[in-house]
């Protein structure tokens, strides 16, 4: 386990700056976008795997009001805070490779699921997805959201083991026992370009983040340029060869 894996403390540094995040709103534009294309629909079941602090829920209970919505969450924090941003959601703190005995009311539950932003901070994602797998039923339609592209200072110091390409995306969900639908390679050219401003500041954007976390709050330039690249991502391809933000479509196989 990384030294920066304690997800409490995450989300006390870091939950505003998430929140205020272009590309974590381009990703859940996305995620709701592939959701609703098919079979996403008023009776949904969906189960957010990693549900953070409740910001993809929060939309999602937006988008699609009468869906039902479940977050599995590591940190006891992000659970705390997702409640008090959607009351009808139900929140647990789960351990995937521990999981507490309310867990188990939700075996076979989900009809579609969300993998956001997490498969890059575990060491093996393949028995990740299957110990998620058990949770959600036959054919069940899971969007995943894995970064590409090279990896950052940042990247490193909030615990990236890994980011993906196509090929190994698929790899992995293939061998948790997924059937991989489609993946895309999306973001090219802003979301590209808002990267490598995050490479090329390297280890000073930590100190910026983190000065920012301490002051509970972001400059008036990084506010203006987050507002600005929020704009320009709107711009951005679904799908090139040259996208940074990988997004795979899966369905569970029948064991």
């Amino acid at each position: 386990m990384s030294k920066h894996d304690n997800w409490d403390e995450h989300w006390d540094r870091y939950a505003e700056a998430a929140n205020r995040n272009p590309a974590q709103q381009m990703r859940h534009r996305l995620v709701v976008k592939l959701l609703q294309g098919k079979g996403g629909n008023e009776s949904s079941k969906i189960l957010d795997i990693g549900s953070g602090q409740g910001d993809l829920c929060r939309q999602l209970q937006s988008e699609v009001p009468t869906a039902t919505l479940v977050g599995f969450e590591l940190s006891e924090r992000g659970v705390e805070v997702s409640r008090t941003k959607v009351p009808s959601g139900r929140f647990h703190i789960v351990d995937l490779f521990k999981p507490p005995l309310e867990a188990q009311q939700y075996r076979e539950w989900a009809s579609h699921a969300v993998c956001s932003e997490v498969l890059e901070h575990v060491d093996s994602p393949v028995e990740f997805l299957c110990a998620a797998r058990v949770y959600l039923s036959e054919g069940c339609r899971m969007i995943v959201t894995v970064p590409g592209g090279p990896m950052s200072a940042f990247d490193r110091h909030i615990g990236h083991r890994q980011h993906f390409t196509r090929a190994s995306i698929t790899d992995v969900l293939t061998k948790a026992g997924f059937s991989v639908d489609r993946v895309y390679l999306a973001g090219f050219p802003f979301f590209n370009l808002y990267r490598l401003t995050v490479i090329l500041r390297g280890e000073k954007l930590v100190s910026d983040v983190d000065a920012g976390s301490a002051k509970r709050g972001m400059s008036r330039l990084a506010g203006i340029v987050m507002k600005l690249f929020g704009v320009l991502f709107r711009m951005n391809l679904l799908n090139s060869p040259w996208g940074w933000q990988v997004v795979a479509v899966a369905r569970k196989k029948s064991s």
